[in-house]
């Protein structure tokens, strides 16, 4: 499993790729995440570290017991093609 971290202070969660940062930016409600806006180094991408983060954010959403409300358009199509993380929707 990726290894992420959720930088509260600037709402995002995070996870270093070779000498850089790929990040999901959030907004927090209770009970809800939406995620606005996920980014992996123009570098480096291709590799599928867009999906690497996406389903570490999901799995973190779902060990916290919260839903999720996908607004970027990247992580939204990849919540879309993994059913396993349907039921974290809060929207369906």
């Amino acid at each position: 499993m990726v290894s992420i971290r959720d930088n509260k202070s600037a709402s995002r969660y995070e996870m270093d790729v070779e000498g850089g940062v790929a990040f999901a930016d959030y907004r927090m409600a209770p009970g809800v995440v939406t995620v606005n806006y996920t980014e992996v180094p123009a570098a480096l991408r291709g590799r599928g570290i867009g999906a690497k983060l996406s389903a570490a954010v999901l799995e973190h959403i779902r060990a916290e017991g919260l839903k999720v409300i996908p607004r970027c358009g990247y992580f939204a199509g990849f919540v879309r093609g993994h059913p396993e993380y349907h039921d974290l929707l809060a929207q369906p």
